[in-house]
């Protein structure tokens, strides 16, 4: 688990599942209003972390619908937001990845929003940006406030998301980078679906797919 994030928000990183996969609890420091990205299993320790801290958890991102990114979603019980594109994911987990990392079908969830890029989330006196970053899945996001951005699967430390599981496209993957991500300020920090953080300045020099 590591901590950051800027003067608004208070970023909680946890990894989770065989994959791997960040979950990031990401809290409006004013209002102690919290949300959920990518819950890709229910760890105690995040139930433990928002207890402890009397946050008001008020709902759950998902960047895209692949399992060892929503298989938390049911568990956790927040609503659920997610690009309408990856919404049919969470109603039936065998159009995402076929199965869970563990053998079992994922719980099917009921999405209470669905997003389109453009969007923007209220998160106490804060709004999210929600970016359409469709390749890695047709609904694929990411989402940014000020300094900071959750790229999901789209962009990695010196990586980008792959592109050979259903609904993936590698050209639309590169010209969601080119055209919405590498057009932010080089002092964007980027929080990857999997693996360390980046910055967008970092990235735009140093990576090899791009």
């Amino acid at each position: 688990m590591i901590s950051g994030g800027n003067k608004e928000l208070e970023i909680r990183k946890f990894v989770v599942g065989p994959l791997q996969t960040n979950c990031y609890f990401v809290r409006e420091k004013h209002s102690r209003k919290g949300m959920l990205i990518d819950p890709g299993a229910h760890d105690p320790g995040i139930a433990g972390y928002i207890k402890d801290n009397g946050i008001d958890a008020v709902f759950i991102l998902n960047t895209h619908g692949h399992a060892d990114h929503v298989l938390g979603d049911a568990a956790f019980g927040f609503p659920v937001m997610i690009h309408e594109l990856d919404e049919p994911c969470l109603r039936d987990p065998l159009k995402g990845l076929p199965l869970s990392t563990n053998g079992e079908a994922a719980p099917a969830v009921r999405a209470e929003r669905l997003l389109t890029g453009g969007d923007t989330v209220a998160l106490g006196d804060i709004e999210l940006e929600i970016i359409h970053t469709p390749g890695h899945t047709p609904g694929s996001i990411s989402i940014r406030y000020d300094n900071v951005l959750f790229s999901g699967d789209t962009l990695f430390f010196e990586g980008v998301g792959r592109t050979d599981l259903p609904g993936g496209d590698h050209r639309a993957l590169i010209t969601s980078i080119r055209e919405k991500l590498l057009t932010l300020p080089d002092e964007v920090i980027v929080f990857p679906g999997h693996g360390p953080e980046t910055t967008i300045g970092h990235e735009r020099m140093n990576n090899p797919f791009l």
